[in-house]
């Protein structure tokens, strides 16, 4: 909303569209709080064999991993933001570029905050879940509990698999339009192939290699939305409309 931009024909210039800005804007911060969140998760040690054994860790850690499944949850409401935005652009509404990817991030966004929203619960659930004693949770965990983390885990699956395939529409139409956003298509549909392994149990030790490329590209997109590198391609390419 700054400077204008000329399109390679010198056309007449186009504003900066704050729309691009801003979905960049929560891009960077949806990766962020994915930043918080990984940290906050891995402080908490509560990735246990069994559910069993994750509820005593939560029961030690509620903090770490109330602060891991809130950032979840900003992470997912950050996301779905931008992808509103992104949806408003003069590049998605003038057809240059799909609606897809905002749709898929933002389907994505709203899983991932429903995740997070899961983990803060299941973080001050009501009374100790151990107060019993070490038996307390030998019987089996709590209905609530259960069923709560079941639509945790469940909604991060999908949202981050539904992120990927946005990285794999993504590449497509980074491909199609050309210079630093070609360059950067291969990796997309790297990273966007990889998330899909999410529901691949034997591919475990490469889920956090993918989660950290994804957040690595949110970084690099975010920004080249925020400083509009990404509008000015799309100018350069289609030329700029008044």
């Amino acid at each position: 909303m700054s400077d204008s931009s000329l399109g390679a024909n010198g056309a007449q210039p186009r504003m900066r569209d704050g729309y691009a800005l801003a979905g960049g804007v929560f891009l960077l911060l949806s990766a962020a709080a994915t930043a918080t969140m990984v940290a906050a998760r891995i402080a908490s040690d509560t990735d246990q064999p069994t559910l069993v054994e994750s509820l005593r860790a939560v029961e030690d850690n509620r903090a770490l991993y109330g602060i891991a499944g809130f950032a979840r949850f900003l992470s997912g409401a950050a996301l779905l933001l931008a992808a509103s935005f992104l949806l408003r652009t003069w590049i998605i509404k003038e057809r240059f570029g799909t609606p897809l990817v905002p749709r898929l991030f933002f389907f994505s966004g709203v899983l991932t905050a429903i995740s997070g929203g899961c983990a803060v619960l299941i973080a001050v659930y009501p009374g100790s879940l151990v107060e019993s004693g070490a038996g307390a949770l030998a019987g089996g965990v709590p209905s609530v509990v259960d069923a709560v983390s079941d639509v945790r885990w469940i909604a991060g699956k999908i949202g981050f698999a539904a992120a990927g395939a946005a990285l794999l529409a993504a590449a497509t139409q980074q491909w199609k339009v050309g210079g630093a956003l070609r360059r950067i298509a291969p990796a997309s549909a790297v990273i966007g192939l990889g998330m899909q392994f999410i529901w691949i149990d034997a591919a475990t030790l490469m889920h956090p290699i993918v989660g950290a490329a994804f957040f690595f590209w949110l970084i690099g997109i975010g920004t080249m939305l925020a400083t509009g590198r990404v509008e000015r391609r799309f100018i350069d390419v289609y030329g700029a409309r008044a």
